[in-house]
Order: C-alpha cells, then structure tokens, then sequence
C-alpha cells in the first residue's frame, strides 16, 4: 500500500488539489478512484490509466475523453507517491513545459523535506 501525498508550495498551496477541482466531477471521480487504486495495489496493477513517462521519474494518471487530462507524481518509496502536476494534455507528446514544471515541484518538496 502506498500513501498518496499532494505537493504543496512553500506557501501551503496545492497546486493539484486546486487543478482536480478545476475539473468536471466526473473526470475528478475517475482520478480519485485510480488513486485509491494506486494506493491499494501500486502503479503497475491500474495499467493503462496509469503510465510510465519514459525518460523522467514519473507516472501519469490518463484520463482519455472529450479532454485528455493528466496527472503526473513519482514514487518517493514504497509506502509514499508524491503528485506534483495536473494539466490538459493537448498533443500526442507530453510538453517539456509540462515535465519541467513536474521536476521543479518535486525538487522544491525534497528540499524542503530534507530540512525539516
């Protein structure tokens, strides 16, 4: 089991909390319920609403439809998965904007855990 953790900024901001209540309740429901899945059996098991990004430390979260959203987080350990970034995915290649912003968050959380 792992537990599911929202990066939040040095001013006690949730960027993707804010991001999955931006969303239409349906689409926030799917995410909610792949994350209790990823809670409970682990990333590879909730295959193929959940992926590998190639390249990066991180998973996304798919949710294909009307919209295709995105939710990107990494692995901090076994017991512990860490969601940096929510986004609309609008072209076939996740945008380096996108994982840029990702890499920052986790780097800003890391630094920030490592002191306290």
């Amino acid at each position: 089991m792992a537990k599911v953790i929202y990066y939040t900024t040095s001013q006690g901001k949730n960027p993707v909390e804010i991001f999955l209540d931006s969303l239409e309740k349906k689409d926030k429901a799917k995410i909610i319920r792949i994350l209790q899945y990823v809670e409970i059996y682990g990333s590879i098991t909730t295959l193929p609403h959940v992926k590998k990004l190639s390249g990066t430390p991180f998973w996304e979260i798919r949710i294909l439809g009307k919209i295709n959203i995105r939710v990107l987080y990494v692995t901090l350990d076994k017991a512990h998965i860490l969601l940096v970034h929510g986004f609309f995915k609008k072209k076939q290649k996740t945008p380096i904007k996108e994982i840029e912003i990702a890499i920052n968050r986790m780097k800003n959380w890391q630094n920030r855990t490592k002191t306290s």
